[in-house]
């Protein structure tokens, strides 16, 4: 849920640190206040766009950061899958605005697009407007509400596999169906990749190994020299004795005298072990000396061969395993297109197979889409009479299309707002105020299924009566019971059934307008809700009408 939220030079708003609560949560202030700025806020910081004007007059930048706790499971999947994931339940969000148009964004301190915010951001917030009800005024979304409030997600499931292996069988049959001239061009350049790749008989692991050869043979004069460097220097040269024979003549020397003293022994001793050592040296030097084998010649071929293979790689996949997987499956392509007759009868006939196992899936899915469909219809009405409308009927209408991702079903939200008359599509015929009721009344039957954590509801009560705004607070007050809920309003009935009731107020210093977030506590919030009952004059009479709403929850 939404926990705080910091806004710094937005519009009005020089500074503002607003604390949420679980529950229900109401902002309410004078017309002009700065109410709907705190929901631009909420808009610009989960990666809706934001205008420069948005920024405090005077100021450089506007910034608002946004603190989440309790992340559900998907959220956490959407954060590892951005690489963004913590180990705590705490989401920190931010945004800022330069006052040249330009804006950066961040999660959890990290840097990121818009569009990345705006990813996390549906999993986190659902902000529903006076004028903000596209999920409801667009048909092609509406199957989603029926979909979410289905016992099981099975059928729905099984549709989009089968679905997505029809959609398999139709791009290999599409592959097939060329025209003849572009079957006669692939099937050339097919025969010329599968000449070239067999030909060159790639073995898996040959690079490295060609790599590691080539290496040897550059460093190996190196060796050499090396090598017959510790040779000469055991064997000696014309100019200088080696050290076997300077050892040798120095044993003989101290063997004549060896007897005298036992240090002398000793010195005798090591003498011998250094002829023993020098001439082991030598022996190992000349045995490596004679196993490098070399030319340049074989070191022309490997360049040759590393070169050929580079081109491959850009040509067929980097690796081995993708050059060899390349003319796999070009030699299946290639006879696809050689037995393009067979092939086409095979893949018609698993077309159909695939196309049959699809239709039957969809049909599964509309049954358990009509069935839930009829439950939710009964659910809606009784919240819409709950909350005076009575009169209107809703239903959800069927019809049939082509195969989609999501089914064959064309469903859409139908309404009568007067009896007797026939039921038309809510887009076209419901107003402000019954868009708002009645998403309130699916958000209220989707409210334990939903997975997103936090609603708002910006100015739900335009265009309703006092007694329907009483209900309206008190189902908004049932859904906060699960999901957090944040309710910009006009209406005293509505405020009064708050866990946590915001006033925003706006102050006037030295010709600039300041706006101020203020939790309110009982006496206060007799007060603001006397205020919005009665308007200029608070008496004790619109006190104790106050009282009674707050008392009355």
């Amino acid at each position: 849920m939404l926990n705080h939220l910091s806004i710094e030079n937005i519009a009005v708003i020089e500074k503002a640190e607003i604390d949420f609560t679980k529950g229900f949560n109401v902002l309410t202030g004078e017309t002009g206040a700065g109410k709907s700025i705190v929901v631009d806020s909420i808009n610009a910081v989960l990666g809706e766009r934001a205008s420069k004007e948005l920024v405090r007059h005077g100021a450089e930048n506007a910034f608002v950061s946004a603190v989440f706790d309790g992340i559900g499971n998907d959220v956490k999947a959407m954060l590892e899958e951005l690489e963004l994931a913590n180990d705590d339940d705490e989401l920190i969000i931010s945004r800022k605005i330069s006052a040249a148009g330009k804006s950066s964004c961040r999660i959890n301190g990290y840097p990121c697009t818009a569009s990345m915010l705006r990813s996390l951001s549906s999993l986190l917030v659902n902000i529903h407007g006076q004028h903000d009800s596209q999920a409801l005024l667009n048909p092609e979304m509406h199957y989603h509400f029926v979909d979410i409030l289905s016992e099981s997600d099975e059928p729905l499931k099984q549709y989009k596999q089968a679905f997505k292996k029809l959609l398999s069988v139709r791009k290999r049959l599409k592959e097939l169906t060329v025209d003849a001239d572009e079957k006669d061009r692939q099937l050339e350049l097919l025969s010329y990749e599968i000449k070239e790749l067999s030909e060159a008989d790639i073995k898996i692991g040959e690079r490295e190994q060609l790599k590691a050869r080539r290496s040897l043979i550059i460093n190996s004069q190196s060796v050499i020299n090396a090598l017959n460097s510790v040779i000469g220097a055991v064997n000696g040269d014309d100019e200088a004795l080696g050290i076997e024979v300077l050892a040798s003549s120095s044993l003989k020397e101290i063997e004549g005298v060896a007897s005298v003293d036992s240090e002398l022994k000793e010195i005798y001793g090591k003498l011998e072990e250094l002829t023993d050592v020098a001439e082991a040296i030598k022996d190992l030097a000349q045995a490596k000396l004679s196993s490098i084998d070399y030319s340049e010649a074989e070191l022309e071929q490997i360049e040759e061969r590393l070169d050929l293979l580079y081109r491959f790689s850009n040509k067929y996949g980097d690796t081995e395993e993708e050059m060899l997987s390349y003319l796999e499956n070009a030699e299946k392509r290639r006879n696809s297109i050689v037995n393009y007759d067979e092939e086409l009868i095979k893949l018609n006939a698993e077309y159909d197979l695939a196309y049959n196992e699809t239709l039957e899936k969809a049909k599964a899915l509309s049954e358990c889409r009509q069935a839930t469909a009829r439950l939710f219809e009964k659910n809606v009405k009784a919240q819409l009479e709950y909350l005076d409308m009575p009169k209107i009927q809703f239903s959800v209408s069927f019809d049939r299309g082509n195969l989609s991702s999501t089914g064959f079903d064309k469903i859409e939200f139908l309404i009568s707002t007067n009896p007797g008359e026939p039921p038309k599509p809510l887009a076209k015929i419901a107003s402000g105020g019954e868009l708002s009721r009645i998403m309130l009344a699916i958000k209220n039957i989707l409210a334990e299924k939903d997975s997103v954590q936090t609603l708002i509801f910006d100015e739900i009560d335009t265009g309703v009566s006092g007694r329907a705004s009483r209900k309206i607070g008190f189902r908004l007050k049932s859904v906060a019971e699960s999901t957090q809920v944040i309710c910009v309003t006009h209406s005293a009935q509505i405020a009064a059934c708050a866990d946590n009731h915001l006033l925003i107020s706006k102050q006037f210093d030295n010709n600039r307008t300041y706006t101020s977030v203020k939790c309110l506590n009982y006496d206060e919030r007799k007060q603001e809700l006397a205020r919005i009952m009665g308007g200029m004059e608070i008496t004790e009479t619109l006190l104790q009408s106050a009282e009674e709403l707050l008392n009355g929850n």
